[in-house]
């Protein structure tokens, strides 16, 4: 089991406050194919919930952090949003009927796992959006831990693909780096519409649900 994010939540507060630089575009591709209702997956302190539910979205948002929770859900409160945030864990069966959501959004998320258990939250992924749904997901691009950008955290391997930090910010939490060849294999259900480097140096799949 990952350590708790409560931690970082509550050393760092609401870590990001704005929402990714992408996400006018894709509020806009959201309207055009008929998206209502969103799950934003490890919604963290609520920057996404809050920004589509100003579009007038139906957002519900479950992260693992009670931490995170509470800041988005006061955050919500002061800007006068509606969303359903539940405290959740993304490698569990989703507390969410089958076909229930237009389109599933996670920004830096599920690649904070173990191989086995990022395969179950795409088959959850994959249960709860609607036939035809959408999914915008970001995760880091590959890259060897000896030449890592994140070199200082001493990132020990456990398998291919997947290290833990042993310092740092993130101290003990995996990250799983998709390789190329990997991401058509993991998300074999969707039709890839998009995916691209963003600005912040992290892979982009906009897709669509066969």
């Amino acid at each position: 089991m990952m350590p708790d994010w409560d931690e970082i939540f509550s050393r760092s507060g609401r870590v990001f406050t704005e929402p990714h630089p992408d996400m006018v575009r894709i509020a806009d591709y959201f309207g055009d194919e008929g998206v209502q209702r969103i799950l934003d997956l490890g919604c963290g302190t609520g920057r996404h919930l809050l920004f589509f539910g100003k579009l007038g979205f139906e957002m519900h948002g479950f992260d693992a952090s009670s931490t995170a929770l509470s800041l988005a859900n006061e955050w919500l409160d002061q800007k006068g949003i509606v969303a359903e945030t539940l405290q959740h864990r993304m490698e569990e069966m989703f507390p969410y009927p089958t076909d229930f959501f237009d389109a599933i959004i996670s920004i830096q998320v599920i690649h904070h796992n173990l191989k086995h258990d990022i395969l179950t939250t795409v088959k959850e992924i994959e249960r709860v959006l609607r036939p035809g749904g959408v999914i915008f997901i970001t995760f880091p691009i590959h890259s060897p831990a000896p030449e890592s950008p994140e070199d200082d955290w001493d990132l020990r391997q456990v398998e291919p693909d997947t290290y833990i930090p042993q310092k740092g910010p993130e101290a003990g939490i995996p990250h799983h780096y998709f390789t190329l060849e990997e991401i058509p294999e993991v998300f074999h259900s969707f039709e890839i519409l998009d995916l691209y480097v963003d600005e912040v140096d992290h892979r982009c799949l906009l897709g669509r649900i066969h």
